[in-house]
C-alpha cells in the first residue's frame, strides 16, 4: 500500500467517527421528537379507560374484595413472658455462645442449654427471670372468639392481649397448644366477631394466588401482601426435632417477623395456611415464606378446642426418602417411598415387625410418596388406630399390620400457664424424657430411669427444695417415674396441700428431697 493510500485510509477512519456521532444525534433527535409528540398526545388523552386495562382492574378488584373480607378477622397478639437468663443464648456466632468445655448451648437438645450456664456453671449466680414482650399475629376462626396463632408466639406467656382490626383490645386465655406443629389456640370473651372459614389445602396447586396477613415487625398492623404458592409439601427444615412433620406451603407473599400466626388465604378468602417461618440469611423476607397447611392445622385446632390438647400418632422409626441414587440398591421400580434407617426398640414399628432396610410403599392402600408424607399421615392418625403398611423387603412385597402409638414430646411442662397470669404448676419446674441425646449430654447411665429436670423457676417450691436442671427424678412418693408424662401424672394425683417426696439422682448418686408445693402458686415461668 502506497503512502498516499495509507493516509487516505487513516483520513477515512478519522472521518468515520464524527459521521457516526452525527447519525446517532440525528436518530436520537428524531426519536425524542416522536416521543415528545406521543407523550403530549397521551397527556391530552387522559388516563387509560377500564376496557383497555380490564384484566388488571379485575385483578385489583378481586384482591381488594378478599382483603376487605379477611382483614376484620386478623388480630395482633401481644405477649408478656418471663424468661430466665439461662434461656437467652447469644446466637451471633464466635465464642459468645460457648458454654463450659467449648460446647455451644445451641447444639444441645431444646430446653437443656442452661445446664452449662446455671447453678454451678460458668455464671454461678442464681439467674433471675427477665420480662420480655413480643408481638405476633393470629386469625379468628369462630364468631365466639377462638383464635389460631403459632405456639412460638405464645410460648411462656404470662399475659396476652389481642387487638382487633377495629382497635378494640381484649385479654386472651390459652386454650391449648400443639407444639409438634407449632400451633396454638387462644380465646377472647367477645361475640359476633368476623371470622375466616377453613379452606382445603389438599386442593392447592403451585402458581395459585394467595394473600398473607399480619403485623410485620410487630409494628405495621393489619398488613396484606400478595403472592403465589411457590411449592407444596415442603419437608421439615427444623433441626431441633426431626419428628416434626413437614408438608409446608411455600409462598413468595412477603412474610416477616411479626407475621407469625397470621392467615394465608386463597382467592376465595378461605384459610388455607397459618404463616409460621421464613428462610433467610438476613432475618428478613427473602422470597421464601412457609405456612402450616390447613389440612394439618384444622385437625389440631379442632382437637384443642374440643379437648384442650392434641394427641399425635407415632411409629418410632427414622426414614430416608427413596432417590434415583439409592433406589437401585433396594431393587425398586421407581424413586418413591421411604427407606427405614432405624427402628426404635419397644416402639410400635418394632412391635409391628419393621426392620432397617424395609422400603415403605403404601399406607392403608395409598401410595407413599416420601418419608415426609408418611410422617404427616401418621402424626395426624389417632393413637390406637390399626394401619396396614405395604413394604418391600429385599425386593419382595409384604403387608405389615401395626397399631399407631402416641407421640410424647421431649419436653413436658409440669407447669401449664393459661395466659391469664395465674400459674397452675405446683412445683415450678419443667421435665423431659431421658432420650439418648439427653443421657449423653448429662452423662446419665442407662440403668437410671426417670425424668430429667430441664428448668426450675427461681423462688418456686422446686427451687426451695434444692432441685436443679440436669438432675433426674427417679420416684414420686416412693413410686418409680418412667418418663416425663408419668412424672406429671403422679404429681397431679397428689392432693393439694400435701408435701411430695422425690428421689433424685444427681452427680452419680441418689437422695430424697421433700418438696412443699405452694397452695397458691405465684405467676411465673
Amino acid at each position: 500500500m502506497t503512502t498516499t493510500t495509507k493516509s487516505l485510509v487513516a483520513r477515512i477512519k478519522r472521518l468515520a467517527v464524527p459521521a457516526g456521532i452525527l447519525s446517532t444525534l440525528l436518530f436520537v433527535g428524531a426519536f425524542a421528537l416522536d416521543y415528545s409528540k406521543a407523550h403530549a398526545a397521551a397527556a391530552a388523552a387522559g388516563p387509560m379507560d377500564d376496557a383497555s386495562v380490564s384484566s388488571l382492574v379485575a385483578l385489583d378488584n378481586a384482591v381488594e374484595a378478599v382483603a376487605a373480607r379477611v382483614t376484620p378477622a386478623v388480630v395482633t397478639v401481644e405477649v408478656t413472658s418471663r424468661v430466665s437468663p439461662d434461656e437467652q443464648v447469644d446466637d451471633n456466632g464466635g465464642g459468645q455462645g460457648q458454654g463450659a468445655g467449648g460446647l455451644n448451648p445451641q447444639d444441645l437438645p431444646p430446653g437443656f442449654q442452661q445446664f452449662f450456664f446455671g447453678r454451678g456453671g460458668m455464671q454461678g449466680a442464681k439467674p433471675q427471670p427477665q420480662i420480655e414482650h413480643g408481638v405476633g399475629s393470629g386469625v379468628i376462626i369462630s364468631p365466639d372468639g377462638y383464635i389460631v396463632t403459632n405456639d412460638h408466639v405464645v410460648d411462656g406467656a404470662t399475659e396476652m392481649r389481642v387487638t382487633l382490626n377495629d382497635r378494640r383490645v381484649f385479654p386472651a386465655k390459652l386454650v391449648g397448644v400443639d407444639k409438634l406443629n407449632d400451633l396454638a389456640v387462644i380465646r377472647i370473651e367477645a361475640k359476633n366477631l368476623s371470622s375466616v372459614p377453613w379452606g382445603d389445602s389438599a386442593k392447592l396447586h403451585p402458581g395459585q394466588t394467595v394473600l398473607a396477613f399480619g403485623s410485620p415487625f410487630g409494628y405495621f398492623q393489619f398488613s396484606v401482601t400478595r403472592g403465589i404458592i411457590s411449592a407444596l409439601n415442603r419437608p421439615n427444615p427444623y433441626t431441633d426435632n426431626p419428628r416434626k412433620p413437614g408438608a409446608f406451603i411455600q409462598t413468595d407473599a412477603a412474610i416477616n417477623p411479626g407475621n407469625s400466626g397470621g392467615p394465608l388465604v386463597d382467592a376465595h378468602g378461605e384459610l388455607i395456611g397459618i404463616d409460621t417461618f421464613i428462610i433467610t440469611n438476613s432475618g428478613q423476607f427473602a422470597g421464601a415464606g412457609f405456612a402450616i397447611p390447613s389440612e394439618i392445622a384444622r385437625a389440631s385446632v379442632e382437637q384443642i378446642i374440643r379437648t384442650g390438647t392434641v394427641h399425635h400418632g407415632y411409629l418410632g422409626l427414622s426414614m430416608n426418602d427413596v432417590t434415583p441414587d439409592n433406589a437401585q440398591f433396594f431393587n425398586l421400580p421407581d424413586a418413591t417411598g421411604a427407606i427405614v434407617s432405624q427402628v426404635t426398640p419397644d416402639s410400635p414399628a418394632s412391635s409391628g415387625g419393621l426392620k432397617n432396610g424395609d422400603v415403605l410403599r403404601e399406607l392403608n392402600g395409598k401410595k407413599i410418596v416420601d418419608g415426609s408424607a408418611l410422617q404427616v399421615a401418621v402424626s395426624e392418625t389417632a393413637p390406637g388406630t390399626h394401619i396396614d403398611l405395604g413394604i418391600l423387603r429385599d425386593g419382595k412385597p409384604e403387608t405389615l399390620h401395626l397399631v399407631v402409638g402416641e407421640f410424647h414430646k421431649q419436653a413436658t411442662e409440669e407447669a401449664v400457664n393459661d395466659g391469664s397470669g395465674s400459674q397452675h404448676g405446683r412445683l415450678g419446674l419443667t421435665v423431659a424424657d431421658l432420650s439418648q441425646d439427653v443421657r449423653q449430654q448429662l452423662h446419665v447411665p442407662d440403668e437410671v430411669k426417670g425424668a430429667a429436670i430441664a428448668q426450675v423457676r427461681p423462688g418456686s417450691a422446686a427451687d426451695d427444695a434444692g432441685l436443679a436442671p440436669g438432675e433426674v427424678i427417679l420416684e414420686v412418693n416412693r413410686h418409680p417415674v418412667t418418663d416425663a408424662d408419668n412424672f406429671v401424672s403422679q404429681v397431679h394425683s397428689v392432693p393439694q396441700g400435701k408435701d411430695i417426696l422425690l428421689l433424685v439422682w444427681a452427680n452419680g448418686g441418689a437422695s430424697y428431697r421433700v418438696v412443699h408445693p405452694a397452695e397458691n402458686p405465684e405467676s411465673g415461668m
